[in-house]
């Protein structure tokens, strides 16, 4: 787990929780080992991005659609995140992934977008979709979220 030093995460709205722990140098989870990058962490908005590599292929040599569905939910479930107030958080209830497009593992940056459609006062749902670096659709999600207060 990523030391966050004297921070006390309880105490961050999950917007400013997300900002924080994604600026670390050391990093750990599932976005450190697949590479995945916060460019975007806006309120209800969050665009993530990776690079396909090698390791990514699934047995037809493309990028297997669990990365896809990875970086989906994290670039949805951090939307809602960045909707939370200090000491809630949320899990994944359902993921509903739709892959539209083959990618090869030798592709350019992949690009995740996230947004918030409802957030209440238990449940949230968000969407989600991943372009190529030619703006090409690859996979759109939708997710629903349950929220810790």
């Amino acid at each position: 787990m990523t030391d966050l030093g004297s921070v006390d995460p309880a105490k961050m709205s999950g917007l400013e929780f997300l900002r924080y722990a994604t600026s670390l140098p050391d990093r750990t989870g599932i976005g450190s080992l697949l590479g995945i990058a916060a460019d975007v962490l806006e309120e209800g908005h969050v665009i993530m991005s990776l690079e396909p590599r090698p390791e990514f292929a699934n047995p037809l040599g493309t990028v297997h659609g669990g990365i896809f569905s990875t970086l989906l939910d994290s670039a949805m479930g951090c939307a809602v995140h960045t909707t939370l107030p200090a000491g809630a958080g949320y899990t994944t209830l359902g993921l509903t992934v739709n892959l539209v497009r083959a990618v090869p593992v030798d592709a350019e940056r992949l690009i995740a977008e996230g947004t918030t459609v409802h957030v209440g006062g238990r449940t949230a749902t968000a969407e989600g979709q991943v372009k190529d670096a030619d703006g090409r659709l690859v996979a759109h999600a939708t997710t629903n979220c349950m929220i810790f207060r």
